[in-house]
């Protein structure tokens, strides 16, 4: 099936900007973002190590409402 796009952050141009989809059959909800910065990961790694395949991204919180219907779709597929 692919991805399924769920939206953009709205306070961007529309290219090169946060985005979300949902894979169900994978059942993973994916995030585009900013990368953090390296401060920003040495005060996460106080709370555990970042694995290589793992990364921390910053998304802004205008996209809070592209996030829950993110996670809405996560949990009503799409028929």
């Amino acid at each position: 099936m692919g991805l399924r796009f769920i939206g953009k952050d709205s306070g961007t141009d529309g290219a090169n900007c946060p985005t979300a989809w949902v894979d169900e059959d994978a059942q993973e909800i994916l995030i585009q973002g900013w990368k953090a910065e390296e401060a920003t990961l040495a005060e996460c790694r106080e709370t555990g190590p970042i694995p290589d395949t793992e990364a921390v991204i910053r998304v802004p919180f205008r996209m809070a409402d592209v996030i829950r219907k993110a996670c809405d779709a996560a949990e009503r597929p799409a028929v």
